[in-house]
């Protein structure tokens, strides 16, 4: 099946100045071509008459929780997981209806989830999964309390979203079984989070030996470590033990920056989950631990863009909104544009995202050969990020894979 978008406006995910009354033509699932003016079609092609409006890639959500469905993750672990999963899928089909084609889950998503998008069970986004996230006892990823007691004094965690490994043999062996269970990519915790009973945020978590072995091991199946890093010092230890993605980098300084640009490394901001909690979190039962935490992070999102861009480092695009914050996926957009430029912040969510994830020239991308993710959005987004809020209100087309989810045009 062959399907003519046709008077685009066209971003292709890189390009600061759209290239203008465009087509583009996508042939069983892949873009075909991108020529200015007509082209020739076969007689049966669908045409689509974009009408100036913009084409671009779909997005991508490089740290999405699609499990993480209540502010209390500990109480996940008592939820049955089926509903868990049911949560999910509303989760990840609305996050298509916003126009994220994408999105890269942080921990828990695993092989049947992921499946369950690809098979059309679930039209949502496409899921690249880690499966459990890997935490060391007492991490950010043990979610019990201080008062849950082991009897027999041994650790060994496992939630529905995390799991505990602590030593170098017990952290090869999860990242191989997380691997072995076709997970996209590793994801650790090396510094204290928000959200996690017993860790303060200062704390560096995992010896340099542990990190490394789970970066070694990620390599021998030509895949990487994303980890959980908020401070500079837990950023400046990714950089140098080979972590591909740091996520937060909330903290992070120059000269964490400066290390992380040398070890062509990526950060991962997600300042709309700070902003979204600080606002609403009371609302929805966060607990009073898990506030004070936050309001230690206090301003330094902002100025982590400005750290990240004076540096020189790639900034993926990515929110880690839980639950009932994840309507506000798209403000993300909005708060970088304080610091960045507008063609900087959807580069994030396009071409950067899909270089990030080792798929450059697949996804992110409006050029012959990637996936056909496509939307069409009202107006230039490269001048108005605001056509890109509202719950894809301004995105009349939203394609993944050459199929139609959204054609109001």
């Amino acid at each position: 099946m062959t399907i003519v978008f046709e008077g685009c406006k066209v971003f292709d995910g890189v390009s600061a100045e759209p290239r203008e009354n465009a087509t583009v033509v996508v042939e069983d699932g892949r873009i075909e071509d991108v020529a200015d003016g007509a082209v020739r079609a076969p007689a049966d092609a669908e045409r689509v008459a974009c009408g100036g409006r913009t084409l671009m890639p779909g997005l991508i959500d490089a740290h999405f929780h699609a499990l993480l469905v209540d502010l209390n993750i500990p109480s996940l672990d008592d939820m049955p997981a089926s509903l868990i999963y049911q949560h999910a899928r509303v989760s990840l089909e609305s996050s298509l209806k916003r126009g994220f084609t994408t999105v890269r889950d942080a921990g828990g998503a695993d092989l049947g989830l992921a499946l369950a998008v690809e098979q059309g069970l679930i039209a949502g986004s496409r899921v690249l999964f880690s499966g459990r996230a890997i935490s060391q006892t007492g991490g950010h990823g043990d979610m019990r309390n201080q008062t849950r007691f082991e009897p027999c004094g041994c650790a060994g965690y496992h939630g529905i979203v995390s799991q505990v490994a602590d030593g170098v043999d017990a952290v090869r062996q999860v990242v191989r079984e997380e691997l072995r269970k076709g997970a996209h990519q590793i994801k650790m915790m090396v510094s204290g989070g928000v959200l996690s009973p017993t860790d303060p945020l200062w704390m560096d978590q995992y010896s340099d030996e542990e990190i490394r072995v789970g970066v070694e091991e990620a390599a021998t199946r030509r895949t990487y470590v994303m980890a959980h890093a908020h401070t500079a010092s837990a950023v400046r230890r990714c950089a140098e033990l080979g972590v591909r993605s740091i996520e937060h980098g909330t903290q992070i300084d120059a000269d964490a920056a400066e290390a992380a640009a040398k070890a062509d490394a990526f950060v991962v901001p997600t300042l709309v989950t700070l902003f979204a909690m600080l606002e609403s979190g009371a609302e929805f039962g966060l607990r009073k631990v898990f506030a004070d935490k936050l309001q230690e992070l206090g301003d330094d999102g902002l100025r982590s863009l400005e750290v990240c861009q004076a540096a020189g480092v790639p900034m993926g695009f990515g929110t880690d909104l839980l639950g009932p914050l994840q309507d506000r996926q798209s403000q993300e957009f909005l708060i970088r544009s304080e610091v960045l430029a507008p063609v900087d912040v959807l580069r994030s969510a396009t071409s950067i995202n899909a270089a990030l994830t080792q798929r450059s020239g697949e996804l992110g991308t409006v050029a012959p050969g990637a996936l056909a993710d496509i939307l069409v959005v009202d107006g230039d987004p490269l001048s108005d990020l605001g056509l890109l809020q509202e719950q894809g209100r301004h995105i009349p087309v939203i394609m993944k894979d050459g199929r139609f989810y959204k054609n109001e045009l």
